[in-house]
């Protein structure tokens, strides 16, 4: 059938074409088919790990979050903080001025807008309390920023004095490899440089500030300026400290084994389903 997916008035004249039912409402297909366990017409994207050390890398933050550490216990001053940055936040301008919400109305938002220019937010969380120790809002992101962000972090405390402080990053190329490793080392010698795999920032925490960030503050866009923009950030991070927690983090090294042999099996399958390129059994 040239169609990939089917409506529910689609679906429900197909049956009838065929006699496979008697008179049956587009309403009733819907409802037996959100019912049902199997929903074909849904789908998640996902992608294979391509880092060849991928488990090791990612053993070392799941580890780390449980407080360990090259098998050991953290020390009692330790501190693990995850850092990123969200590069190119615009400020939008509505062409017209948002209507606050009613009684049984929500707020109304124009949909046209004028670009007021883009800002980057660059943020480190203290994964054990759950604060953001330093934020910033420089116009874009980069080496010199993200040395920045990490001279506002460590010399406070109690990172100033922590006996290892793990900095948690993904592979930004403004704290990419061994030499953004080496590059905060020089600049601040209890400072250890943890990267994630490539393509799982899912493992590093600040991900999900950032997703409060966009819930809370971003949406619905509505900004006259990047100053409106980064006064409103900054000050957003200021009240979320006042009552911040530690994320609920769940997800285990063990868990990621699992996770990781059922991979495995599921190339093994696709590899044996295949005689040669282009011929399924």
């Amino acid at each position: 059938m040239p169609l990939s997916r089917w409506s529910g008035p689609e679906l429900a004249a197909e049956l009838a074409s065929r006699g496979l039912t008697g008179p049956v409402s587009a309403s009733s297909v819907l409802r037996i088919l959100a019912g049902h366990p199997i929903k074909p017409w849904q789908y998640r994207s996902w992608i294979f790990p391509r880092d060849p050390d991928f488990a090791a890398k990612a053993t070392v933050i799941l580890d780390l979050y449980q407080g360990f550490y090259q098998g050991r216990s953290l020390a009692p001053g330790d501190r693990v903080v995850s850092v990123d940055a969200r590069p190119s936040i615009q400020a939008r301008g509505r062409r017209h001025q948002s209507s606050p919400p009613a009684a049984g109305q929500p707020a109304r938002v124009e949909h046209e807008y004028r670009r007021n220019g883009a800002l980057a937010l660059l943020a480190a969380l203290d994964v054990h309390t759950g604060t953001v120790p330093a934020a910033a809002t420089p116009p874009t992101t980069g080496i010199a920023h993200f040395m920045d962000l990490m001279g506002q972090v460590m010399r406070q405390q109690p990172y100033a004095s922590a006996p290892r402080v793990f900095v948690i990053v993904d592979n930004g190329s403004d704290h990419r490899g061994s030499k953004a490793a080496r590059r905060l080392r020089a600049a601040w010698p209890n400072a250890i440089m943890i990267h994630t795999p490539v393509h799982a920032s899912w493992l590093n925490q600040i991900e999900i500030f950032f997703s409060i960030i966009q819930k809370k503050v971003i949406s619905p866009n509505d900004f006259a300026s990047t100053c409106q923009l980064a006064a409103t950030l900054l000050a957003f991070t200021d009240r979320y400290n006042q009552t911040a927690r530690p994320f609920s983090w769940k997800y285990t090294a063990a868990d990621l084994a699992q996770a990781l042999e059922r991979i495995s099996a599921h190339q093994a399958a696709e590899e044996t389903a295949w005689v040669s390129p282009g011929v399924s059994l």
